[in-house]
This record gives structure tokens, sequence and C-alpha cells, in this order.
């Protein structure tokens, strides 16, 4: 199967909608350090797919600038072409299969980039991204997020009925290279930077101030909180540690 370097792949694929708890606990106590605003890029690949690595470099790049928090999801349909993606999850397929149809998509595709919630792109084209980013913006209204060691706090804020959601991620600040020994990147070592390796929902935020206890961080990964409109909506702040 060959695919274009410059354009996407394309993947059918069934899924199974993951069971999600919803705890939201309100305690005091904690003296977080507020962090900067972030525009959240999420770039969503596979170790199978030939199309990916020019995007996973610009995923790279941003990764290194202020103000981006630059996050990379392994999903699984491309795992039938004989590579399975080392940090692939069922539940990363299914936040991109999520995303679809708020963003004007006719399924999910490999590789994709999502800014903010709001647009999605290619992401192979480092012009495109930086317009992309450029265009996002700061929500209107977006209420203070922190994080610091073992606690989440999130100020009081007027929102909308629905809420948003409050997703914990943990992802390794570090490039890592991955040897690929089959499908259409074989024989290539290929470089991930910023992979997640957990992806939670803690619950839904309504607009009151919240101060969610939660668990260290494994070793050398970092602990990022994004509080998004529920069903794939745009993402209305971010903080990492």
């Amino acid at each position: 199967m060959r695919r274009s370097t410059k354009r996407p792949c394309f993947g059918a694929l069934r899924l199974a909608l993951p069971a999600l708890g919803l705890i939201v606990p309100l305690l005091g106590g904690a003296t977080p350090v507020e962090a900067r605003p972030l525009t959240v890029v999420e770039l969503f690949t596979s170790q199978g797919c030939s199309s990916c690595p020019p995007a996973n470099a610009n995923l790279a790049a941003i990764s290194r600038r202020p103000g981006v928090l630059a996050l990379s999801f392994s999903v699984t349909y491309w795992d039938r072409l004989g590579w399975k993606d080392v940090f692939v999850r069922p539940d990363y397929t299914q936040r991109q299969v999520t995303y679809e149809r708020p963003l004007g998509q006719s399924g999910p595709f490999t590789p994709q980039m999502v800014v903010n919630g709001r647009a999605s792109l290619v992401g192979n084209d480092l012009a495109e991204v930086d317009a992309a980013i450029a265009g996002a913006g700061v929500p209107d209204a977006a209420p203070s997020l922190t994080v610091s060691p073992g606690h989440v706090a999130i100020g009081r804020q007027a929102s909308p009925r629905s809420g948003f959601d409050i997703w914990l991620v943990r992802y390794d600040p570090r490039q890592v290279e991955v040897p690929v020994r089959a499908g259409e990147n074989a024989g290539r070592t290929l470089p991930h930077k910023n992979v997640v390796h957990d992806l939670v929902r803690l619950g839904r935020w309504k607009g009151e101030a919240l101060d969610l206890p939660i668990a260290p961080a494994p070793a050398g990964l970092r602990t990022a909180i994004l509080l998004q409109a529920p069903d794939g909506g745009p993402i209305q702040a971010a903080a990492t540690d």
C-alpha cells in the first residue's frame, strides 16, 4: 500500500466507546503556580503510516515554543499493516474519532493535527501549522487553571450549562527514537516527542472553584490538564506542570 508523504492516510475502523468515570471532589489547601495560557496542538499519528514522519517532526519543532502544548497520540487503525505502534491505545483513537464530526471531517486520518479542538489540518507543512497556531487565539472568559504537585486548581468562572470536561494527560517531554521493523515504515527509526502515555477524564467543571487531588506523575512524565467542551468541542483552557 503506497502513501504520499504530502497527503494523509485514511482508514476504516470499529470502536467501542470507553466508559468514563466522573470524579469531581472539592478540596482546599493547594498553592499552585499559575501557568501561562497554552495553545494545545494534538497530533494523531501512527508508526505504521508512511505519511506521518513529517508531522511528527513538525510537532517536535513546535513543542519547544513557549505557549504551545504539543501532544502526540498514537492511534490503532494502521497496526493491521504489520507493525503495532509501541505507544498505541484505543482511547487515543476514540479521542480522534470524537473530533471528526465537530471539525467537519468525514472520518479519522493520519497524520492529523487538531489545534485547541477548533481547527484540523494534516500537519506535514510547518507553515500551515504556524498559521493554525497563530489563528487559534485565546478563548474568551477562560478560567484560571493551574497544576502543582498533587493538585489541579480551577478558578470560579461563569460557564455554559453543559460545563467542560477535565482531562488529565501524562506525556513524555523527551524525544524517543523507535526502530520500526515492519509495515510501511519498515527499516526506519522514527523520532517522537511529547508522546502521551495516559489520558483520563477526571470529571466535569461547571464554573465552581475546584481543587482536585491527582496522583504524582510516573517518573519521566509530565502532567497537563485540559478543560474542554464535551464531545470533542473546543479546549477552553490548558495548563502543564
